[in-house]
């Protein structure tokens, strides 16, 4: 014998539950886990990897069904492929307690190991430990934004840092060598020092080579500058993606 289900109700577990308030109501859609995030990023494009259903509801867990006329009172349209596109780009994704704290952990230490990389002791000229740059944000009482990506917060934590002389860093140099025709170098040469933190070695003759450290942040301002006065004739390498002590150096 088979059970009675109401043809509105379906019953989904283990899901990620997107929600949209819109009119007074609250709207549904039922969604794979870490693909919402994709298709936001552009990185997955295709909606029936995100959907586990092309439905709108207006509970997912006791699975109530909208109706087209709530859909249409509250979005002004029962195109529910609009209405399920506007609720993934707007709505908020809802996780357990435990879920979150676990994803606020996990980007806890993605910020730590980004400012790990990105930064160096200049007393020492040696990288940080990632535990001991976690231990430095927890004296900067540092709270992550799951809002806002990594990058940006690693940036924000190397600021305060800096500022509030938690622990002595820098931001680390890149090593790079600069090639270009020798009749152009005396001139190009005076607006790539803007750019230049310390030069280490440069030769001259029918070609111009300076090999020199720089901020990783000036390396596209350089590369812009060799394009525009050389005419695409100079060249940029990077010889260390971060210039450390022997023995701590990453190569690119």
């Amino acid at each position: 014998m088979s059970i009675f289900q109401p043809s509105n109700q379906i019953k989904l577990t283990n899901v990620s539950v997107v929600r949209l308030k819109k009119g007074g109501k609250r709207f549904e859609v039922a969604c794979y886990k870490n693909k919402i995030i994709e298709w936001r990023k552009n990185i997955e494009t295709d909606i029936d990897e995100v959907l586990q259903i092309h439905s709108i509801f207006t509970n997912v867990s006791k699975g109530h069904i909208a109706s087209k006329d709530e859909l249409k009172k509250a979005f002004k349209t029962d195109d529910e492929e609009k209405i399920i596109h506007e609720i993934l780009k707007k709505g908020q994704e809802q996780v357990s307690e435990k879920e979150r704290a676990h994803q606020l952990d996990n980007m806890y230490r993605d910020i730590a190991t980004i400012v790990t990389e990105k930064c160096i002791n200049p007393e020492t000229k040696r990288p940080y430990t990632v535990t001991l740059i976690e231990k430095a944000m927890g004296e900067l009482h540092f709270s992550v934004h799951p809002n806002k990506n990594s990058k940006q917060q690693a940036l924000d934590v190397i600021r305060q840092l800096q500022e509030k002389n938690i622990i002595p860093i820098a931001r680390a140099q890149m090593r790079v060598r600069i090639t270009l025709p020798g009749k152009d170098g005396k001139h190009v040469k005076e607006k790539l020092m803007a750019f230049v933190s310390s030069v280490e070695d440069e030769d001259w003759g029918d070609e111009y080579e300076l090999i020199c450290r720089i901020d990783p942040g000036h390396y596209r301002g350089i590369s812009e500058t060799l394009q525009t006065e050389t005419k695409g004739r100079g060249q940029l390498e990077m010889l260390n993606l971060r210039e450390t002590e022997e023995g701590d150096g990453r190569f690119a």
